[in-house]
């Protein structure tokens, strides 16, 4: 994606803490009813994972450490393990059962594939020639994810009909659509983005879509995807500020929003685009707005910073 493409964005605004939405916006059906059939409440999912946070040291350490190395606030992890785990999961008790979990996905053998199509052979299209590997993980596997929403998305293509779902559900979620997984709920599409910036800060080794169970390893691992979440994170707060013009880096609602929602610079082109509109015709731009999930976390700020302080 390129940022010359892209709508003249405003000087970087700071989006104050807090929401912009006096009441929380509408839960998702989806996520009532996985936590109905847990037989758990929302307030209940949220406390555990408050309390997992707190009374694990190890845990907090590590989320500070690689929140230093990725250069963003603590808070932002914090608000994005929150909103995971009172909305989507269910939090384990102790951290020690995310890594048996990803134990026991090690010796797991699939790959990453659709309809008998591994994505690798998938991206050798000519729809796809535009994506240059040497741009590095995220430009080509963003430009990958655009193609894809643009040319096959619930289209028919030479008499095969591809889903009307994301690139990172259809080709990256080999037990069941909609599945994450480990401490961050991470998709492995994600992971893939951001391997380059992981590699580069944490030294971590490159992942590769055609090695499956290493990208599920890193996505379950706690000790790595601490830091695929950080690289996420701080993705996010960039592409607010260059494209949209918004410093959202003091709003862990917002982060936790897009963590949520993902295309982070997608949403971020848009807004601009509609601000540039909006600037047209002498109205004062449109501030990004927190969703449910991210409403829950600005609600819970004050407390979970002290949490992470101790």
């Amino acid at each position: 994606m390129s940022l010359a493409s892209l709508p003249a964005a405003y000087s970087a605004e700071t989006v104050a803490k807090g929401n912009r939405n006096a009441k929380q916006p509408d839960i998702p059906g989806a996520s009532k009813r996985r936590t109905q059939a847990m037989k758990s409440t929302f307030d209940a999912k949220y406390e555990k994972i408050r309390d997992l946070i707190a009374e694990d040291a190890s845990l907090r350490r590590k989320i500070k450490s690689v929140s230093k190395a990725y250069q963003i606030d603590p808070i932002h992890i914090v608000g994005a393990l929150v909103g995971e785990h009172t909305y989507n999961v269910d939090a384990y008790d102790r951290l020690q059962s995310y890594y048996v979990k990803a134990v026991s996905y090690a010796g797991e053998r699939f790959r990453f594939e659709h309809d008998g199509e591994s994505v690798l052979d998938f991206v050798k299209r000519p729809e796809f020639d535009d994506c240059d590997e040497s741009s590095g993980s995220q430009e080509v596997w963003t430009c990958r994810e655009e193609i894809w929403e643009e040319a096959f998305r619930g289209k028919k293509i030479s008499g095969k009909s591809y889903p009307n779902d994301r690139f990172g559900a259809v080709f990256f979620q080999p037990f069941y659509a909609g599945q994450t997984f480990g401490l961050g709920q991470l998709n492995p599409l994600t992971a893939l983005m951001h391997t380059d910036r992981v590699n580069k800060v944490s030294r971590l080794r490159k992942l590769d879509a055609g090695k499956a169970s290493e990208v599920y390893k890193a996505i379950m691992e706690p000790d790595s995807t601490l830091a695929y979440m950080a690289a996420d994170i701080a993705s996010s707060i960039e592409a607010y500020r260059k494209i949209a013009g918004f410093d959202i880096s003091e709003n862990p609602g917002l982060t936790a929003t897009l963590y949520n929602v993902g295309n982070a610079a997608r949403r971020a082109t848009a807004l601009a685009a509609e601000n540039d509109k909006r600037k047209k015709r002498g109205l004062r731009p449109k501030l990004p707005t927190e969703n449910y999930y991210g409403w829950l976390v600005n609600q819970h700020e004050d407390e979970l910073r002290e949490i992470i302080q101790r």
